[in-house]
């Protein structure tokens, strides 16, 4: 989106009333439903998700992959060429993902168009077909993904990363690319089928629309339609911690690479609703979040030693705590030298604090991001899910800023000081080292 377009927008947004006051909320059936009029004219954004509980220690996110990659292959009522079909002739868009515990659908249409395109989303999510040969197709795809995945030194690091620090239970655990490609191998379409029939259903059901709807129209739409789904029975247990590791090193061997992905991390015991979370949101991103950041400024530009550095506050939920991440990729010739600089820089950071005019700076530039997402009804949509599934009363939208804007620095360094410690870094390197 343009610049200027977005500017306009988010002014345009400011001026209006609180998101806590203009959204309607109601029940579906057994769906929970946000509806936000906006002033855009004739097109509708909407964004959907439900918990689906795949067994982490066995595998079985796999087979939720195949089966969300399936859902747009046919129904049992029609093919995927009969929706292609109405989808197309009337430019709506309909994806789906998966993401841990959740299924996720994603859309955008006329208003007009709702009435035909809602019983398809249904259709979709309730009744798909899993035709045999788009499930091999489906399985090819995946592999293919899981090569590549083998052959990044990125993917590498960041799983042997996770591996270190995940027991096998937890979401944010990631197999090996090879383990995956041999449980594939093992995988039928009665599988899926399976999982789909003991896994899917109305549980924590959200749907939120935005844009041009009436909240009577699409709340008759879903109460017939997805909100009619019953809740599934299986919900697999899950880790909600990560492992008490001593720190230490991963190296993942990859002949005929230039470069090192390194990733360093530990556990960290917070969870997305904890008073320390924004406090250590916005530290880590004055250390690594954007460009202007600690470690791009020392380690990228002034040292030469990378192209690309970020720290992250890594798969941090409501309901399983998440950890601390830096990621750097190095030359073979700098990756000792270029380890030893980021751990030194992340130390004087952890030790020294952040200063005044960083914390002044990253709030402008986190409140500014955040109303900018919020000037799309796409975004407004997503933010709205994101927020439900927290847990979170809308009016938390509206809080976010204020909450970034009052932190104090002494809040900010104590979070640092209680919660971030290179010392029990595990560390993780994928590449070509050097002999």
């Amino acid at each position: 989106m343009p610049d200027r377009t977005a500017a306009r927008l988010m002014q345009t947004t400011t001026r209006l009333k609180p998101l806590a006051e203009r959204v309607e909320t109601c029940t579906a059936g057994a769906a929970r439903l946000l509806v936000l009029p906006t002033p855009v004219r004739s097109i509708v954004s909407f964004r959907g998700s439900f918990k689906t509980y795949p067994d982490f220690a066995a595998g079985t996110d796999l087979v939720q992959d195949l089966a969300v990659q399936l859902l747009d292959k046919g129904t049992r009522r029609r093919d995927r060429f009969a929706i292609a079909e109405v989808l197309e002739n009337r430019g709506v868009e309909l994806d789906f993902h998966t993401d841990g515990l959740w299924v996720r659908f994603s859309g955008r249409a006329l208003r007009d168009d709702l009435p035909e395109v809602i019983p398809i989303l249904t259709e979709q999510l309730r009744e798909p077909l899993f035709d045999p040969g788009e499930f091999e197709k489906a399985k090819a795809h995946l592999a293919a993904s899981l090569e590549r995945s083998r052959e990044s030194t990125a993917a590498q690091a960041s799983a042997a990363l996770a591996r270190r620090l995940y027991p096998r239970a937890h979401p944010n655990y990631r197999p090996d690319p090879a383990d995956d490609l041999a449980r594939l191998a093992a995988l039928t379409v009665d599988d899926v089928r399976a999982f789909h029939a003991r896994h899917f259903g109305a549980n924590d059901l959200t749907i939120v629309f935005v844009g041009d709807v009436d909240p009577g129209t699409v709340e008759a739409l879903v109460r017939e339609g997805p909100g009619a789904w019953t809740p599934a029975a299986v919900q697999a247990p899950f880790a909600e911690r990560g492992r008490a590791a001593s720190p230490g090193r991963t190296v993942v061997p990859m002949p005929d690479k230039e470069n090192v992905d390194v990733r360093m991390g530990h556990p960290l015991p917070v969870r997305r609703q904890d008073p320390a979370f924004i406090p250590l949101y916005v530290a880590n991103y004055i250390l690594g979040g954007n460009f202007s950041a600690r470690l791009m400024s020392t380690v990228r530009d002034e040292m030469g030693l990378t192209y690309g550095i970020y720290s992250t506050l890594y798969g941090v939920t409501t309901e399983y705590e998440g950890h601390w991440q830096v990621d750097v990729t190095l030359s073979r010739e700098n990756v000792e030298r270029g380890v030893e600089a980021t751990l030194a820089e992340v130390r004087r950071f952890v030790e020294a604090g952040v200063t005044r005019e960083e914390l002044d700076e990253k709030k402008t530039t986190i409140t500014g991001r955040f109303k900018v997402d919020l000037a799309t009804t796409g975004g407004l949509a997503a933010n709205l899910l994101r927020n439900a599934e927290r847990g979170f009363d809308v009016g938390y939208l509206d809080r976010f800023p204020g909450e970034v804007e009052a932190l104090t620095l002494a809040q900010v360094n104590e979070a640092v000081q209680a919660y971030f410690d290179p010392g029990r870094f595990h560390i993780a390197l994928a590449g070509s080292l050097p002999d």
